[in-house]
């Protein structure tokens, strides 16, 4: 029989107290780095949006990486906020502050009240023309449109309403040909501030249920557009998801909740490792 090492693994619904909303992240700590490629078959085995990858790097510092079922991606606000209370749950976070090394930067996440807020880099953006055949492959009409002044790899399409969020049916074939970004959609909230939904088909998730990095720019873009410092938002996928958020400086502050829907473990070959 082949040598093993069990690993640690949780699925964690984030942005969310429900045991079956907001949007479910595997989170794995490992001693040594694992090899992209064994992330990447795990990540794959998984089959989430996003599988976490945590690393120890001295008390309260993790180096944080983050795999769809495809690809590596530079950005993950949902798989944070899991990787944080997975942390929490596994008695591994012992101060007031954690401390994520990711390919983003630095991101900083604390404790208050039963929820975890996460500090991650705004991102401003700049209105574009609509790219051709992208309203056409969203099924609605797009009022405007934006991407990031730096580092583009999701782009915002404001739209007229949240019904119009609501009945936007993409076709993701149509809309993989149309733009090489992930596409927020996005209008004012009936009760909420503002209402979303992400699609990024490109990494093999055709509509992400609830998405951190997106409201990086969302929550600059609606605070400027409302005159607002804190907003709630509501990311309106089948599954769902809440999110309270503020900027701080050139920081974007995500607020949310998590519920823990599995605990487990993986048991990898031990050359693996």
């Amino acid at each position: 029989m082949t040598a093993v090492n069990e690993v640690p693994v949780l699925v964690v619904n984030a942005f969310t107290q429900s045991a079956f909303g907001g949007n479910p992240a595997a989170v794995v700590e490992t001693k040594q780095p694992l090899s992209p490629p064994i992330m990447q078959s795990i990540a794959e085995q998984h089959n989430l949006s996003e599988t976490a990858f945590l690393v120890s790097q001295g008390d309260d510092h993790f180096r944080l990486r983050w795999f769809t079922p495809t690809d590596e991606v530079p950005l993950c606000g949902h798989a944070t906020l899991a990787a944080a209370f997975a942390l929490d749950y596994w008695d591994h976070w012992q101060g007031t502050r954690l401390t994520f090394d990711t390919a983003s930067g630095p991101l900083f996440v604390t404790r208050e009240s039963g929820r975890y807020l996460i500090e991650f880099p705004a991102v401003l953006m700049a209105e574009i023309e609509t790219p051709p055949r992208l309203a056409e492959a969203l099924g609605v009409s797009v009022s405007h449109s934006f991407q990031p002044v730096q580092g583009a790899w999701q782009m915002v399409c404001e739209l007229e309403d949240e019904t119009a969020v609501r009945d936007c049916s993409p076709n993701f074939e149509a809309l993989m040909s149309a733009t090489s970004m992930g596409v927020s959609v996005t209008a004012t909230g009936s009760d909420v501030d503002y209402v979303s939904r992400f699609f990024i088909p490109q990494l093999g998730v055709n509509e992400d249920p609830v998405t951190g990095s997106a409201h990086c720019q969302l929550m600059p873009f609606w605070s400027q557009r409302l005159s607002r410092s804190q907003l709630r938002a509501r990311q309106i996928s089948a599954r769902g998801g809440e999110i309270e958020g503020w900027l701080k400086g050139d920081r974007v502050v995500l607020a949310g909740h998590c519920s823990m829907f599995s605990e487990g473990r993986l048991f990898l070959p031990s050359d693996s490792i």
